[in-house]
């Protein structure tokens, strides 16, 4: 009889993993961590959970947030003692904001030898906390079971999020019994209904306004909810706002009453929901996505504005501005009984809002076709003929619920979101990918982890991968070219290539637009085009830098018209030859409105793309006409649509 093969603590996590279908372990290897590691080879996990070796710790964890996003399984990162925490706590932040399910898991000095200050150790929960739901540090070997239960359970929990364990590295090692095991992970059922009487309420108040507004978070996404909102909004006669940097595609782009995220300045938030009288907040968490804001001109939400809230976790109800309705509960179950309620006394004004957003929708369809003719003929190419040309060429290889589209092209965030096919015949809200955190460098390795899935839990197979990103935002970790080539990794990558960074600039004319006349401040910089705000002299090769980390496939593309022809040879390079793809898009410098304020020229001749706010802007050009808004407060007096 066969002797039972020799168990280690560290074979609880191994235990845990494949449990869940984990099949990916991403890490920096280190000394303190090469015991897990070894892991990955034991037979009884062989084949099951891989090592994804990167070459930086916030590759590592932005790899575990795309493998977690297109699962629903939590991604596991594996970082090294105190340099290793910190490298990655830029995507930490990123995934506790866009509430990903990550388990991070840090090797730790010896115990006995942490209280002697020694190489590489400090007090690595205190550095993690902040940014996770949980966090912990070993105290005794024997509490690793109970501990990597808990913490899977949490990740996992609604809302999900990080949580962080430092594992001295001498309690992965301990000798245990072979037929000691973990029971299991909790799975905590949460598809629960709103109170009955909330739900009521939220009915009542939505059945009597005049002009209601929907904006959704990221729930809507994570909860697979489409269908549910789409129905509300149509009875409620709603337009419907996505939070900004939201993370997820939270309402399709094909439906009429889809407005794209709310605006990203203080101003234009307040001028879009000034519109409104009442507001139904859905699973809205990223209640304040802008970099400028001006105590003195008001909040984000004006007072006259009466808020429903409804979330699956207290915080995001009432966290900034006080609901009339406040409703805990599941988004996807709760939302079907608000909807059945509303269709038995709907809004008097809902027939003539859903004819007003479909009038505004086609507008702007034929808004944004005139403007990508215009960017065709034009000399240089603008990131709208980058979006145009997926969007056909999506349509004519038939890649509908076969593509997932990471987005970082923050300066063309428009054009993608408009013209990719995110809608309901072609997507589900994980085909598309972005972060709510901003911090900047995530989606290159967000990527790897999304083409390691091999189907999403939405019924999206990532078969191709297209990740978008700013020249700036793609300098942060080129070295993620290696893990792609090493692994086999087939990603397009476009890098937006701009040669500066174009959001800076757009916020550095926020900032003087903010402040550049108001009393105590008063300022304005030297220039608004700094020089220091540029990727440029020397200029350098995209192309030929990812060749040096082992991708030889890579074109540049200069011209309007080569833009199709390029992308559709980087689709065939990922689908056929399953390699990764670099496509250097040097975008016209004209292509984009320039910074500017009150006081201050603009320092370029630009073609603006037209605005997603469709009925916004039928609703302005309403209310200057009548001279009275739809709602009962002030007049538009010379009200502008800039954005």
């Amino acid at each position: 009889m066969q002797a039972p093969a020799t168990r280690w603590t560290r074979d609880y996590l191994f235990d845990i993993l494949r449990e869940l279908g984990v099949g990916y372990l991403f890490g920096v290897p280190g000394t303190n961590e090469i015991p897990i590691i070894d892991g990955c080879e034991a037979p009884e996990n062989l084949g099951k959970v891989k090592y994804i070796e990167c070459l930086h710790e916030n590759i590592a964890l932005g790899a575990a947030m795309g493998y977690a996003r297109m699962t629903g399984k939590p991604g596991v990162v594996m970082v090294h003692v105190t340099p290793g925490i910190g490298h990655c706590l830029g995507n930490l932040y990123n995934a506790y904001k866009s509430r990903m399910p990550v388990v991070v898991l840090c090797g730790q000095q010896q115990n006995e030898l942490v209280t002697q200050e020694p190489l590489l150790a400090s007090n690595l929960v205190q550095v993690a906390e902040q940014f996770t739901k949980w966090s912990h540090e070993l105290r005794a070997w024997e509490e690793f079971p109970l501990v990597l239960q808990r913490a899977f359970k949490e990740a996992l929990a609604p809302p999900a999020g990080p949580v962080f364990l430092s594992l001295p590295w001498d309690f992965t090692l301990r000798q245990i019994p072979p037929d000691s095991r973990v029971k299991g992970v909790t799975r905590i059922a949460s598809g629960f209904t709103g109170d009955a009487t909330a739900v009521a309420q939220a009915a009542e108040l939505l059945s009597k306004s005049k002009n209601p507004v929907i904006i959704v978070g990221d729930a809507v996404g994570y909860g697979d909810a489409w269908n549910e909102v789409r129905e509300l909004a149509e009875v409620a006669g709603a337009p419907v706002y996505l939070e900004g940097f939201s993370s997820l595609a939270n309402f399709p782009n094909d439906d009429p009453h889809w407005q794209g995220e709310l605006p990203g300045a203080q101003a234009d938030i307040q001028k879009v929901l000034g519109l409104h009288d009442v507001a139904f907040l859905c699973g809205f968490g990223s209640q304040a996505q802008l970099a400028v804001y001006k105590y003195s001109d008001g909040p984000l939400i004006p007072d006259s504005l009466k808020c429903i809230y409804l979330a699956n976790n207290t915080w995001d109800i009432g966290k900034n501005h006080y609901g009339e309705v406040a409703i805990l509960g599941d988004i996807k179950s709760t939302l079907p009984g608000l909807t059945q309620r509303l269709r038995q006394s709907p809004p008097a004004t809902a027939a003539s809002n859903n004819a007003a957003l479909r009038e505004s929708a086609e507008a702007r369809t034929q808004l944004w076709r005139e403007f990508t003719a215009q960017a065709m003929s034009a000399e240089g190419i603008w990131g709208v003929v980058v979006a145009d040309s997926l969007r056909q060429l999506i349509a004519e290889e038939k890649l509908e619920k076969k593509f997932v589209y990471v987005h970082e092209a923050v300066s063309d965030a428009g054009s993608f979101q408009m013209l990719m096919p995110l809608g309901a015949r072609a997507a589900a809200p994980t085909s598309y990918y972005c972060v709510a955190g901003g911090s900047l460098g995530w989606s290159m390795p967000a990527s790897l982890g999304t083409r390691l899935a091999a189907e999403g839990y939405q019924g999206i197979t990532p078969e191709v991968v297209i990740n978008a990103v700013g020249d700036g935002s793609s300098l942060f970790y080129p070295q993620v070219w290696w893990t792609a080539a090493h692994r086999g990794l087939a990603v397009l990558y476009i890098i937006m290539n701009n040669t500066e960074y174009r959001t800076l600039q757009v916020g550095l004319g926020q900032v003087v637009g903010a402040y550049g006349s108001a009393p105590g401040f008063e300022w304005k910089p030297v220039t608004m085009t700094p020089e220091y705000l540029t990727i440029r002299d020397p200029n350098f090769s995209f192309v030929e830098l990812a060749k040096s980390f082992g991708v030889p496939n890579g074109r540049v593309v200069t011209k309007p018209q080569d833009v199709k022809a390029a992308l559709k040879e980087g689709l065939e390079c990922v689908r056929e030859r399953k390699q990764s793809f670099v496509l250097d898009v040097r975008l016209d410098p004209q292509s984009q409105l320039a910074p500017s304020a009150p006081g201050v020229a603009k320092q370029r001749v630009v073609a603006a793309p037209p605005s997603l706010h469709a009925y916004y802007r039928h609703m302005a050009r309403a209310r200057h006409t009548l001279g009275a808004d739809t709602h009962g407060t002030s007049p538009a007096e010379g009200m502008q649509v800039v954005f």
